[in-house]
């Protein structure tokens, strides 16, 4: 149960009686801070294709080194779920306005970090544990951030809408794709290739400490409305033992873990891995390939936009059985598009992403109902913690050490069987549901 100076640690200073917010400033507030978040990820996962090889490991050939390099990209998606857990003991503890400020400053300055660290000629192999340390407090830090505003967002919404307030969070990934590709892509394009390696390139960390910030004072005042007071008090919002919700939920867990997992691999192989791939292997230009990706993901963005509309008319698991059944048809197509030259790898992208908006529009909000809502914060966090290390943290290094080695059609059959397995999941979900309908008669609505 939960008590006044519980509640009282998510309001200090505040009267939540003070004003009331709509979905639509909820919206904005979720999308900044997912913005930020992805801002920051990019932002790394950039610089490990561009500036890493040369910088932290010059005594390896390219190849090699961009994949020690995708190996400090996995460091954070590993860390992930060790930070869910870390954090969810201070929110319960200390409150979400003290886990959520923790969080963010740690996933700021880890980034701010990044961008002072010297190079590998001057420091040595500390320059790579130092940046491996780092990358390891990135994802720390991004386990804490998950704050419950979606849920908030979701439950806020008229009930004939909630599939398209669901797509909203998701608009923060492209959209954080589109500022760090272009930013890249500026200052690729205005300055020496000698001069971006030496000091150019860490602008872009500099500016993900301003944009946390940001982030974090327009989380800070949606916590401390009523709306969120309630739903904390109900528990809904409310951070469970990690021991009683996988005791309670531990089967939705596992199968939630798999659900989104074809949306997650998907992720990369439209963002990093193709960067990687085109960066290595082909004659194309840093600054045409930053600015097809900033152009992909904006076709990215209507497309997740889109998947809020179908969302809300065919259902939100049908629309990612749908988008796991294109991803499959996407991973076998995906080969011959990225060895067409500028016209294929364009096809490969803005397709790429257009699939992929469909299917994370409804990945958070299809997870998430799968839950008693007692458990649904923590339950959430875990598996998006997971889905995400399973999903997307692997998929760098290996689609690029399988299209190196066997061919790029080893890297379609990878993400193919990201597709079977959340086909096969979302059945597990739906059989599981079937059983609890046929004993109890009825379900919790937003489970669908």
């Amino acid at each position: 149960m939960v008590n006044s100076s519980e509640t009282a640690r998510d309001t200090r200073g505040h009267d939540a009686t003070d004003y009331e917010v709509s979905p639509s400033d909820i919206a904005v507030g979720v999308i900044i801070g997912r913005t930020s978040e992805f801002f920051d990820f990019f932002v790394f996962a950039i610089a490990s294709v561009i500036v890493f090889p040369s910088r932290l490991f010059p005594f390896l050939d390219p190849l090699s080194g961009t994949l020690w390099s995708f190996v400090l990209v996995l460091l954070a998606f590993v860390a992930r779920p060790i930070g869910t857990a870390i954090f969810m003991r201070i929110d319960r503890r200390h409150g979400r306005v003290a886990k959520l400020t923790l969080a963010l400053f740690g996933l700021g300055t880890s980034t701010v970090a990044m961008g002072l660290v010297p190079s590998y000629d001057t420091l040595g192999w500390w320059a790579i544990a130092v940046m491996a340390l780092l990358r390891i407090g990135q994802g720390i830090a991004l386990g804490g951030t998950w704050d419950g505003l979606s849920s908030l967002l979701a439950v806020s919404a008229p009930r004939e809408k909630r599939g398209f307030y669901a797509m909203i969070p998701q608009l923060g990934a492209p959209i954080g794709l589109i500022v760090a590709a272009l930013l890249f892509s500026y200052l690729v394009a205005s300055m020496s290739a000698e001069d971006f390696l030496d000091w150019g390139w860490r602008y872009p960390f500099f500016v993900a400490f301003a944009v946390n910030v940001v982030a974090l004072f327009a989380r800070l005042r949606i916590i401390a409305t009523p709306e969120f007071q309630e739903q904390f008090e109900t528990r809904e919002l409310q951070a469970t033992r990690i021991r009683d919700t996988v005791s309670e939920d531990g089967r939705a867990v596992v199968v939630g873990i798999f659900v989104p997992l074809a949306t997650f691999a998907m992720f990369h192989m439209v963002t990093v891995f193709p960067l990687s791939w085109v960066y290595l292997y082909t004659e194309e230009t840093l600054t045409f390939f930053l600015n097809l990706t900033a152009v992909s993901a904006a076709f990215g963005v209507l497309s997740v936009v889109a998947s809020g509309y179908l969302s809300d008319r065919f259902g939100r698991r049908n629309l990612l059985m749908w988008g796991a059944v294109a991803i499959g048809a996407f991973s076998l197509l995906a080969p011959v598009l990225l060895r067409g030259g500028a016209s294929g790898e364009s096809a490969y992208m803005i397709v790429g992403f257009i699939i992929l908006g469909l299917s994370f529009g409804q990945s958070s909000g299809a997870v998430a109902s799968m839950f008693e809502k007692r458990n649904r914060y923590t339950a959430s966090a875990f598996v998006s913690a997971f889905a995400w290390m399973f999903g997307a943290g692997f998929a760098p290094i290996t689609a690029l050490f399988l299209s190196t080695w066997l061919g790029l059609f080893a890297a379609g059959l990878y993400l193919l069987s990201g597709a079977i397995c959340t086909v096969i999941a979302l059945w597990v979900v739906r059989q599981l549901e079937f059983r609890a309908e046929s004993s109890v008669g009825s379900v919790d609505d937003t489970r669908r």
